[in-house]
């Protein structure tokens, strides 16, 4: 059945229509365990919905196929168990990669708990790539593919600055998550770096979601706080601060600016097209793939790769009006 074998050509008819006539198909397990199979690539995030890990996921998926290995998505529900679960069934799966996607919280825990991902996987000949993510001390055997949200997010400031904003409401992530601490370095980098005080009343925490950023919205506006431009940190909550600013009867960008990040798909369809910074999501997981995999071979000794990050310039940002 494998090829490799000399019998004659009536005898492989008749094997192979016994095949197809009992419908035989090969042990997967069996032939993994032999080393005779590709490992599978193993997607791990929090939430297989949101718009930017799709496209990480498109990325593992075009690049493991190119290879002619199998993908597989799983989705956590950010319940810390269920990720330790899934690791420790890809490793008896013999996945040849596990990539985990997204930012979190990097405190001690979250170190030993990755520490230990890390050594299980390599020890069963698979390997760890964290997307997104911070890299781990040295000597842990993990691959990191990260991009630069500082960077972006001060290119993302800086041009609402450079505009003539110089109250501008940071909507940014949770607190203590990386990605989101990150952009909040690369605003207030921004503000440093154009001689603009920082302000504490425009420096807001909360979720990436759509309501979040309507709601810190409308909050900064009944409060009074004075802004004329809006940097959310993410599309998504760009959306929420669009829908609160046209709520209060404001216009975007003839009286406020709004600038977002990610550049999702649905941001160049926005009235008016939203500036961003575009992440190449997809790329992040191509890049991970092809990291691991070469790895596998011997091909690659990479370790660490930060992907940059792009301002798109569209029609939501102007000067401040007067």
């Amino acid at each position: 059945m494998a090829g490799n074998y000399p019998v004659s050509a009536e005898t492989r008819e008749r094997v192979m229509a016994a095949v197809d006539s009992l419908h035989y198909v090969v042990n997967v397990h069996a032939k993994a365990l032999s080393g005779r199979v590709a490992g599978p690539v193993a997607l791990v995030l929090r939430d297989i919905t949101g718009p930017s890990l799709a496209h990480v996921a498109a990325g593992v998926e075009e690049e493991a196929g190119s290879r002619g290995r199998l993908s597989l998505v799983c989705s956590t529900k950010d319940d810390t168990k269920r990720e330790d679960d899934l690791v420790q069934l890809m490793r008896e799966q013999h996945a040849a990669a596990v990539l985990l996607v997204g930012g979190t919280v990097t405190d001690d825990a979250y170190h030993r708990r990755m520490a230990g991902y890390a050594k299980a996987l390599d020890s069963a000949g698979s390997r760890l790539v964290l997307c997104g993510r911070p890299p781990l001390p040295a000597g842990v055997p993990a691959t990191v593919v990260d991009y630069d949200n500082r960077g972006g997010a001060f290119q993302a400031t800086a041009h609402l600055l450079t505009a003539g904003h110089r109250r501008v409401l940071f909507l940014g992530g949770a607190p203590g998550f990386s990605s989101a601490e990150e952009r909040r370095l690369g605003y207030r980098d921004a503000l440093r770096a154009h001689g603009v005080p920082h302000a504490d009343e425009l420096d807001t925490s909360g979720d990436y979601t759509r309501a979040s950023g309507y709601l810190r919205t409308r909050e900064a506006l009944s409060a009074g706080v004075g802004f004329t431009a809006v940097f959310a940190g993410s599309d998504v909550v760009a959306l929420g601060a669009l829908a609160a600013l046209r709520e209060a009867g404001l216009s975007v960008p003839r009286e406020v600016s709004v600038v977002g990040f990610d550049d999702v798909p649905f941001a160049a369809d926005l009235t008016p097209a939203l500036t961003t910074v575009r992440v190449p999501y997809e790329e992040l997981g191509r890049t991970a793939v092809r990291l691991a995999l070469d790895r596998e071979v011997g091909f690659t000794s990479d370790n660490h790769v930060v992907l940059s990050t792009q301002l798109v310039i569209r029609d939501s940002v102007r000067p401040p009006a007067g």
